[in-house]
């Protein structure tokens, strides 16, 4: 996946400061099929880089804190990976809190978490089913937009093949 940063010059002129790979991404060994990208970030109050110097080092949580953001492309491996003899889902937790921190710490034994963000995702390639507090299921496809309002919920590949999803996670202030 390529990553195009923009930014400015000494003039105060526009100009793309980075193009290449998104350098903070992952592709899990627990987990062939597994990919997690944070190709930015930003903070609370912190100031447009007009310099376009790459945040995503410094990231110390996947979990934004309220007015900060996180924008973060998943490829998700088809459900039935994980029901691989060969899956470890120990070590599989270990890799997620290792690449995924804040987040990982809120995800349940069966994927469901709730995070205090509001999540804009879309659905960038393959079909993806969204689960919800009360079972109910809704299917997505590629192009389709998802607004998670800080609701606990889970991803769910039932297809054969990867899905991949963008998300940018607003961090909120929780309404109790």
């Amino acid at each position: 996946m390529r990553r195009v940063v923009t930014g400015h010059d000494e003039s105060g002129r526009s100009v793309i400061v980075s193009d290449g790979p998104v350098p903070r991404s992952r592709e899990f060994t627990s987990l062939p099929g597994w990919v997690s990208r944070l190709p930015w970030a930003t903070e609370p109050g912190e100031p447009i880089s007009r310099s376009g110097e790459d945040p995503t080092p410094k990231v110390t949580s996947l979990l934004p804190a309220p007015g900060g953001t996180r924008f973060v492309v998943l490829t998700f491996p088809p459900d039935s990976a994980m029901a691989d003899p060969a899956f470890d889902p120990v070590a599989f937790d270990r890799e997620q809190r290792a690449d995924s921190p804040g987040i990982a710490d809120l995800m349940e034994p069966d994927g469901m978490h709730t995070t205090p963000t509001v999540d804009y995702g879309i659905v960038l390639q393959g079909e993806i089913v969204l689960e919800l507090d009360d079972g109910r299921c809704t299917q997505l496809s590629a192009g389709d937009l998802v607004i998670q309002n800080g609701t606990r919920h889970g991803w769910r590949n039932r297809s054969d093949q990867p899905v991949t999803m963008a998300f940018v996670l607003v961090g909120t202030e929780s309404d109790g």
